[in-house]
């Protein structure tokens, strides 16, 4: 979690856009959904199939109702 952090800042820095940083972060889980048992393997990777569209609309969903 620490590097992921870390990254984060770093590519925040340097002027990433917000895709950018969405699809490192889904990239990253996705590699953690590999070591993951066979029996879990499907529902790890299930999460990271949003695509950025609709992750932004529901943020923006989220950020008007509060």
């Amino acid at each position: 979690m620490n590097k992921v952090l870390i990254f984060l800042v770093f590519t925040s820095a340097i002027g990433c856009s917000n895709k950018g940083i969405y699809d490192n972060i889904i990239h990253n889980q996705r590699m953690k959904c590999l070591k993951e048992p066979p029996s879990t393997y499907a529902e790890c990777m299930a999460q990271t199939n949003k695509p950025y569209e609709e992750y932004t609309r529901e943020r923006k969903e989220i950020n008007n109702n509060m």
